[in-house]
């Protein structure tokens, strides 16, 4: 029988018995087969959830396995950021907040307007880690603006 696990260990201590890699889209998931190393194992979580770099999955059989952040095509931005950070959450888009600097992921469109905006905008690859949701952990599942929100729209 396949390893399970059902819960998720935030920022554990270890021992750890393998990790699982995996990139922003890949650390946000219910339920799913994965590899860790040369073993493989059923996450098997009760609600979608966001994984973090230094959690952790307790298996069924006992083993800890450590979830790691893939590295992956992101976006570098420097500029204006307080404006350049104002254009992107309008468009509600993950973002990873550093002090000189913005990271999103690669996206065409996105780098269009950051270059109209006058951002210098660099190629990488690394984990991208972005801000977690104001109303809790991880990332946020939409968001609603009130009781009018039937109304919903954002300027561009």
């Amino acid at each position: 029988m396949i390893p399970t696990a059902t819960t998720v260990i935030r920022q554990a201590a270890g021992p750890f018995a393998a990790e699982v890699v995996l990139d922003y889209e890949g650390r946000l998931l219910r339920r799913k087969r994965l590899t860790a190393g040369v073993e493989n194992f059923m996450v098997d979580l009760a609600a979608v959830t966001s994984l973090d770099e230094g959690d952790a999955l307790p298996l069924s059989n006992g083993r800890l396995i450590r979830v790691r952040a893939a590295p992956e095509p992101v976006l570098i931005v420097r500029g204006p950021l307080p404006r350049l950070a104002w254009h992107i959450g309008n468009r509600h888009t993950p973002c990873q907040i550093m002090e000189d600097h913005l990271v999103i992921r690669q996206d065409h469109v996105l780098e269009a307007m950051l270059h109209q905006l006058g951002a210098e905008v660099e190629h990488k690859t690394q984990p991208f880690h972005p801000e977690g949701g104001a109303y809790g952990h991880g990332r946020t599942f939409g968001h609603t603006h009130g009781p009018a929100d039937f109304a919903h729209q954002h300027d561009s």
